[in-house]
């Protein structure tokens, strides 16, 4: 309801404003009312809780109403009631100003960078006010405007009003742009990711419209054109405020400063040799001409080259030279366990300065995407065949293992060094992949060998000893009856002996590879290690269906990990264990409030724990202090 008041409102104001007139000189309050409503209005919809956008809207209707008001005010006649509505048009300037910087300022989450920044703001209003008061209250800007219609007021004081607002207005006026200013730039060096990109957008669009101001005051001499440009400002705002297409702003940056510089360049070569050599010989000849031109032709190139080189440094950053490349790879290869190809991902993005980099895994006419960067892209779903994709395949030693695609900015393409570049890290990525494979192979394979030997002892020794041990005990009864007290008593400890041994076997059975994850799946044998826990249990199991046997026995042996661990070191009453199937993930979580302390060291358990999951593309993190720990993962199941 107030969107569509607010969007009427101003739409009815502009509308009549442009009826009545407009002047040129107020012709940029209608152009800001109109653009800055409409993407105020937009972003509001789009983002509900949004302040920036809420922001826009009241910029745009108070520039509504003073453009409406002055051309009714500069309307020949003077109309009915210009004189209080012409008023209303100049008298809030200073204030709407104060509202436009904290639109600035508090761009694009519509906060200020920080709380230190709140007494600036309220020292600007107080500034914006008093000089709305004087305006209000005398003609102090009457002159400037042109009204046709008198001042509403007549109060004694005039002469010293004027005398006051010829001094403060400058001056305020001055300090409200240095503070948004620094306001600007002390967000734009915090800034970081898509806030980055945002702020970006924004200066350009502000570079650009002063840039058409200071070329309109040195041709023109006018503000007037760079004023008009402010619908350019508000589209530029909104959309960074929207995250639309962020990354495209690299590439007109990029080129613009290559265009600005090189036509300054140009412009200024030719100007120094054509006026400056004109006034050593006392004229202006066509052979000076040729000279100039002569001389910027065999510049250009040369000047050119070293200006994009500047102002791919200024966009892009410091992009990886191949050596450096290849050293972060080998430095993601050496990292802790886990996130090996999120670092292929991230080391060809680097390389190339590309916009999104995935990777595949999988034969070549099936493949799925692995990893994808920037972590904030979500991977492409389902199967592609490397006809489809134009990809780099991905090999090792002749053997096909994924593939690699890379996707530049709009207007970009990798350049031949780049191709080399990104083909040389498919070929170390290739390495990962087969070690990833092999690794997978070998705890597939150490879970297969433990399933059978589990089965093994089970099905074979266990019976067997279990056989033996019925049989030593009808030899303890016949011995008891007939035989001397002394062999039944040693029969019978023996006895008592062997079937000690049969309980151990039957847990170090179970240690290797419970039967019951293998038989009944993953919900019961969870239960089974909560039912056998030292400590109480608090269990949350939500897993549906059977899942692939390593993702199950991988998250069999981390529950029974924390279990141990709570029990052995924590000294906490109870123990929570979760393990849910979240989406593609399935989420293992176990937690105490015991004393902390638990950490990775070499050989433990955790690190072991840490290994596998890595093999699996998961991840353990580990969180302990004084209110306890808590141990949990993500293991992919695609």
């Amino acid at each position: 309801m107030l969107r569509g008041t607010a969007g009427a409102v101003t739409a009815a104001l502009v509308a009549a404003g442009f009826v009545l007139g407009p002047h040129v000189a107020n012709l940029h309050n209608g152009l800001i009312a109109a653009s800055f409503t409409t993407v105020g209005l937009y972003v509001v919809a789009r983002r509900p809780g949004n302040r920036e956008g809420r922001l826009f809207v009241a910029v745009g209707v108070a520039h509504a109403v003073m453009f409406a008001g002055r051309e009714y005010g500069l309307h020949p006649g003077p109309l009915p009631g210009a004189t209080w509505l012409g008023w209303l048009g100049i008298w809030p300037l200073p204030l709407v100003l104060v509202l436009v910087g904290v639109a600035v300022m508090c761009f694009p989450t519509g906060r200020l960078p920080s709380r230190g920044w709140a007494p600036v703001v309220a020292v600007l209003l107080c500034l914006g006010l008093i000089l709305s008061v004087v305006s209000a209250l005398w003609p102090v800007e009457y002159a400037r405007t042109g009204l046709v219609a008198a001042h509403p007021l007549t109060l004694p004081g005039r002469a010293a009003a004027e005398a006051f607002y010829r001094v403060a207005r400058p001056v305020s006026y001055l300090l409200f742009q240095l503070t948004w200013v620094a306001c600007v730039v002390a967000r734009v060096r915090r800034a970081r990711g898509d806030e980055g990109r945002q702020m970006r957008w924004f200066l350009y669009a502000a570079t650009v419209s002063a840039a058409v101001m200071v070329i309109g005051l040195a041709g023109w001499g006018s503000p007037l054109p760079g004023t008009l440009t402010a619908p350019v400002l508000a589209v530029a705002a909104g959309a960074a405020i929207l995250r639309y297409r962020l990354y495209d702003i690299d590439p007109v940056l990029n080129r613009s400063l290559v265009v600005g510089a090189m036509a300054a360049l140009v412009a200024a070569g030719y100007a120094l040799v054509v006026a400056g050599a004109g006034r050593l010989v006392d004229g202006y000849g066509t052979w000076l001409s040729v000279l100039a031109t002569g001389i910027v032709a065999v510049a250009f190139e040369p000047v050119r080259a070293r200006v994009q080189r500047l102002a791919d440094r200024l966009v892009y950053g410091r992009r990886a030279t191949p050596y450096e490349a290849l050293a972060r790879l080998s430095a993601h290869l050496t990292a802790p366990a886990g996130g090996l190809l999120d670092g292929i991902c991230a080391t060809v993005a680097d390389a190339v300065g590309a916009r999104t980099v995935t990777l595949w895994t999988g034969p070549a006419d099936e493949l799925r995407a692995a990893s994808v960067w920037p972590a904030t892209e979500e991977p492409p779903s389902g199967a592609r065949t490397l006809a489809e994709l134009a990809a780099v395949p991905v090999r090792h030693d002749g053997r096909f293992r994924g593939a690699i695609t890379v996707l530049k900015p709009p207007g970009e393409t990798l350049s031949a060094a780049e191709s080399r570049l990104v083909g040389d890290l498919a070929a170390q990525a290739g390495l990962v992949l087969e070690l990833r494979a092999t690794a997978q192979r070998l705890v597939a394979a150490g879970d297969a060998a433990r399933r059978r030997l589990e089965r093994d002892l089970h099905d074979g020794a266990q019976q067997r000893l279990v056989t033996v041990a019925m049989e030593l005990g009808a030899v303890v009864r016949l011995a008891a009856g007939t035989g001397p007290p002394e062999v039944a008593d040693r029969a019978d400890e023996v006895r008592r002996q062997l079937l000690e041994a049969i309980a151990e076997l039957r847990e170090t059975a179970r240690g290797l590879h419970p039967a019951v994850l293998t038989q009944d799946g993953l919900t019961p044998a969870i239960g089974f290690l909560a039912d056998r826990s030292a400590l109480p249990v608090r269990l949350t199991v939500s897993v549906p269906r059977r899942l692939p046997p390593e993702v199950e026995s991988t998250a069999y042996f981390v529950v029974s990990e924390g279990l141990t661990n709570a029990a052995k070191h924590s000294g906490s009453a109870t123990v929570a264990v979760r393990v849910a199937l979240d989406g593609p993930g399935l989420s293992v979580e176990v937690s105490d409030e015991g004393c902390g302390g638990a950490e990775f060291r070499p050989g433990s358990g955790l690190e072991g724990l840490a290994d596998r999951l890595a093999i699996l593309d998961a991840r353990l993190t580990v969180d302990s202090g004084p209110a306890g720990t808590r141990l949990r993962t993500v293991i992919p199941c695609g």
